[in-house]
């Protein structure tokens, strides 16, 4: 089994209520946005978007192609997420560290006051190190939040000098799985 290419493991690990502030390990570049996402069913677009997230769709419709034997996001499942077109195509190898699925009621609805998603750490090959994680919060006021957080370093000296590009990159691949997650949201 190919080992992670950092040591910091875990810290996306974020169960509802706990903060995205502070608890990173030092020397990352961290990086954590959230968004709102307006829905009239609350309940049914987050449980839709935490098994979109689940199933690799976030990443399908940011326009990654995702390559794994396993149909959605477990521990130990490892995926390699590609970016870019042909020759360009960078590929990114990770190894899912924790998952977390919708918990619902006796009704079958979602509970108030959870998230659900994903993390992943990088295996060799990745252009960073570090780690992502992927959350669809419902609030405890049955709000519907979309959360990105990662924390990385560049994986070599090629990436070191192309960082300032690879943040842009990862700018406009976040912008894709806002996108992709109103509209996994939407489906419900």
């Amino acid at each position: 089994m190919e080992q992670f290419t950092y040591g910091d493991r875990g810290a996306t690990d974020r169960p509802f209520p706990e903060s995205f502030d502070g608890r990173w390990p030092p020397g990352y570049t961290v990086m954590v946005e959230s968004r709102e996402i307006a829905t009239n069913d609350p309940s049914a677009a987050f449980i839709a978007l935490t098994e979109g997230i689940l199933a690799w769709e976030l990443h399908r419709g940011a326009g990654l192609t995702m390559r794994s034997d396993a149909r959605r996001a477990e521990p130990g499942v490892v995926v390699v997420a590609g970016f870019g077109v042909g020759p360009a195509r960078i590929k990114a190898p990770c190894r899912v560290i924790w998952s977390r699925a919708p918990q619902l009621d006796g009704a079958g609805r979602a509970v108030p006051g959870q998230r659900g998603g994903f993390g992943y750490g990088t295996l060799p090959g990745h252009p960073v190190k570090g780690e992502e994680g992927f959350y669809a919060e419902l609030t405890a006021d049955n709000r519907l939040l979309f959360i990105c957080s990662a924390y990385s370093v560049p994986a070599g000296l090629a990436f070191r000098l192309a960082s300032p590009l690879t943040r842009l990159t990862q700018r406009f691949v976040l912008s894709r799985y806002i996108r992709a997650a109103r509209a996994l949201a939407s489906a419900g």
